[in-house]
């Protein structure tokens, strides 16, 4: 059995634009915040209720970082795969400061675009890696290169 898991999975819509920085060494680091929402119905009064949360999320994979550039806007529904971390900082009046993120390290995030076409600048995309750095298959998009990436025809399964 594993010591532990620290795995964050969600579904939610950015809240701005990204966020993009680049490192000294030309990596692309992407910023964002991405609401989630659940409704229920009180039982008492009957009103429909909505709770949203807003998560802080960072990508430090470098083609994650330039899809989110290039495809990601305010509003544009996303599902991540990442995993939390808290950093702490000292701010200019000397109080310490905390915040967890979401994030999506080199090795280990997913990101995939939900929603349709209109909601970015171009096609929806689906990339992430695997443990080793090994680009998974997308189903649908562009790959880390940009190009365009179609399910193979020869997916189905057999009928047995």
């Amino acid at each position: 059995m594993a010591g532990s898991v620290n795995k964050v999975i969600i579904i939610g819509h950015l809240g701005k634009d990204p966020e993009i920085r680049t490192t000294n060494s030309g990596d692309r680091i992407a910023n964002m915040t991405v609401a989630t929402s659940e409704t229920w119905r009180d039982k008492l009064s009957g009103d429909r209720k909505e709770k949203t949360e807003w998560h802080r999320v960072v990508i430090f994979n470098d083609a994650l970082a330039k899809i989110a550039e290039e495809y990601l806007r305010k509003g544009s529904q996303v599902y991540l795969e990442g995993s939390l971390a808290t950093r702490k900082w000292t701010d200019q009046q000397g109080v310490e400061k905390y915040t967890t993120e979401i994030v999506l390290q080199r090795f280990n995030g997913t990101l995939t675009l939900l929603g349709g076409r209109g909601e970015g600048k171009g096609p929806p995309a689906a990339q992430s890696q695997d443990e080793y750095g090994f680009d998974r298959p997308a189903t649908r998009g562009v790959d880390a290169t940009g190009r365009s990436v179609e399910p193979s025809p020869f997916d189905d399964e057999i009928p047995f």
